[in-house]
């Protein structure tokens, strides 16, 4: 997903305290899908949802700078942007701090990712399964036309039902598959689902390719494949 400002009602217009900001960057490490050490600025902004360009998040940046002086952060660079996560000096503090700060946090994106996305597919479910409904009724339609539906027709078909089918498959996952998020850990989709062991290996590798992008709600439009 592209990196966006949490909506207004996630936004903390105050400047964090130093405690919460190292909160939301423990949280932040935790939840990362990549496993590298430390979490750019955008991403400690969107845990303590405020607003990149914002007076909050100017604060935030110069206190980042100002704890890693006074070592309680270790900064790096990953493709020369910069990232941070917490010393062992940092990491004691926060722990003495007490875990309320962490309590103190909005929404995790992760778990705003999953209720937006649970929230859009059960306004548009019924009106994906009727759309593959229609599209089946063209198909048999097309089955039974005199003189013979020609091979175009077919193609176009074929690709209009590939993609209202696997809308319709996204939009059920994120319904009644895509587990509530536990903040206590990433929340990254695997592709994986129970009895997938059971599988041939090559059988599993399809399902698990299938399965690419099912949590992206992007790819719903009328015009993409999902």
């Amino acid at each position: 997903m592209p990196h966006q400002d949490p909506p207004p009602h996630a936004t903390r217009p105050e400047s964090p305290s130093d405690e919460l900001v190292l909160a939301a960057i423990a949280r932040g490490v935790r939840h990362r899908a990549r496993d590298t050490p430390g979490v750019p600025a955008w991403t400690i902004l969107e845990h303590l949802g405020i607003p990149r360009r914002s007076g909050a998040a100017r604060h935030v940046r110069e206190r980042l700078d100002a704890m890693h002086a006074a070592g309680l952060l270790q900064r790096s660079r990953r493709h020369s942007v910069p990232t941070w996560e917490l010393s062992d000096v940092g990491l004691s503090h926060l722990h003495d701090s007490g875990s309320a700060n962490e309590a103190e946090l909005p929404e995790s994106p992760q778990h705003r990712a999953w209720r937006a996305a649970r929230a859009l597919a059960a306004h548009e479910l019924e009106r994906f399964r009727e759309d593959v409904r229609t599209r089946l009724g063209l198909a048999a339609d097309a089955l039974e036309a005199e003189p013979p539906t020609d091979s175009d027709t077919w193609f176009e078909l074929a690709e209009e039902l590939q993609r209202a089918c696997r809308r319709l498959a996204s939009a059920s996952y994120c319904m009644y598959e895509w587990v509530e998020p536990d903040d206590a850990h990433a929340d990254v989709d695997q592709h994986v689902e129970p009895g997938d062991e059971r599988l041939e290996p090559a059988e599993r590798a399809v399902r698990r390719a299938r399965r690419a992008g099912r949590r992206n709600t992007r790819l719903w439009g009328e015009r993409h494949d999902c």
